[in-house]
C-alpha cells in the first residue's frame, strides 16, 4: 500500500478458520487447510495495513465462536461481521459488539431471500440498528432489488460485497449492477471493491475491476467505497494472493486522495475503530 495510508488503512474483508471446526450442514465449500489469525496479522503487517475486518465464513454458519476468539486475541486491531439467526438474544448481540463485531452478514449465494418483513427479522434488524451495526449482503446483483429496498426501509445501513456480484457474462451491463449504482442516492449503502475473480476471469480482474470501480466511484464517491483482500480467497486460491489483491487496487484506483478515503477514512468510521479516524 502507498505511504499516504500506511498504518491507517483497513482491509475490510478477510476470513480466519482452521480444520476441525464444526461446519454448517448447508455449505458450498469445505476448506482442507487453515487460515490462521497469525497468518492474517502478518499479512497486514507486511502490506502496511493497520486494521482488518474478519467476516464469518459461510461454511461455519452461525457458530461465530472462532471469529469472536480471533477478535478478542487481536486486541482492537480487527473488527468482525457475524452471521446470526433471527431470534438471537439481544444479550448475545451485545456480547458480540463488545468483542468487536460491527455488522451481520447475509450470504445468500444459492439460498432463498429471507422474509425481511417477518416479525423475527424486523426485531433482529432493530437490534442491529440500535447497535450501530450494518448488514452485509453477498448475493448476485440480479437479486439485489428483491432485498436491498426492504433493508433500507427497515432503517439499515447496508454493505454490498464484491462489486455487487454482477453476472460474469454481463459485467457492468448487468441490470442488477445498474440497480446498485442507483442505490447510492440512499446515502446508506456502501460497496466493497473486492474479490474480482468472483465476477470476471482472472485475466480481466484489473481491467474489468477498473471499469466497475470507475462507475461505482461516480455514483458513490470514495466516502462509501472500501477495499477488501478476500483472504484466503477460499475456492479461488489458485487465482489470487494477498499481493495480487493489493495490485488490483492499484489498477482500479490511482488517485491518492480517493485511495486515502476508501482505504482509511471510510472503513475506520463504518467499522467503528476507536482512536484511528484521520
Amino acid at each position: 500500500m502507498p505511504s499516504p495510508v500506511t498504518g491507517a488503512a483497513v482491509d475490510t474483508h478477510a476470513h480466519v478458520f482452521r480444520q476441525g471446526l464444526a461446519l454448517a450442514d448447508t455449505r458450498r465449500h469445505t476448506p482442507d487447510y487453515d487460515a490462521t489469525l497469525a497468518e492474517y496479522l502478518a499479512l497486514l503487517d507486511e502490506h502496511g495495513l493497520g486494521h482488518g475486518v474478519l467476516v464469518q465464513p459461510s461454511f461455519l454458519g452461525t457458530d461465530n465462536s472462532h471469529l469472536l476468539q480471533a477478535l478478542r486475541a487481536a486486541s482492537g486491531r480487527l473488527r468482525g461481521v457475524a452471521v446470526v439467526a433471527p431470534g438471537t438474544a439481544p444479550e448475545t448481540l451485545q456480547a458480540m459488539a463488545e468483542a468487536g463485531v460491527t455488522g451481520i452478514r447475509l450470504n445468500l449465494i444459492g439460498l432463498p431471500l429471507p422474509e425481511i418483513q417477518a416479525p423475527e427479522w424486523q426485531a433482529l434488524l432493530a437490534h442491529v440498528n440500535a447497535l450501530g451495526w450494518h448488514v452485509e449482503l453477498h448475493l448476485p446483483a440480479t437479486r439485489l432489488p428483491g432485498l436491498l429496498p426492504a433493508l433500507l426501509a427497515a432503517g439499515c445501513r447496508v454493505v454490498v460485497d464484491h462489486f455487487g456480484r454482477p453476472d460474469p457474462a454481463l459485467g457492468t451491463s448487468d441490470p442488477g449492477f445498474h440497480f446498485l449504482l442507483r442505490q447510492a442516492e440512499s446515502g446508506r449503502v456502501w460497496v466493497k471493491l473486492s474479490a474480482p475473480y468472483r465476477n470476471w476471469p482472472a485475466s480481466a480482474c484489473a481491467a474489468s475491476g477498473r471499469l466497475a470501480a470507475r462507475l461505482l466511484l461516480e455514483a458513490y464517491t470514495p466516502e462509501r467505497l472500501m477495499w477488501g483482500s478476500d483472504w484466503p480467497h477460499t475456492e479461488h486460491r489458485h487465482l489470487a494472493s494477498y499481493s495480487a489483491a493489493t495490485q488490483w487496487l492499484d489498477a482500479w484506483i490511482d488517485d491518492p486522495a480517493q485511495r486515502r478515503v476508501l482505504l482509511a477514512d471510510t472503513p475506520l468510521r463504518l467499522f467503528q475503530f476507536q482512536g484511528d479516524t484521520p
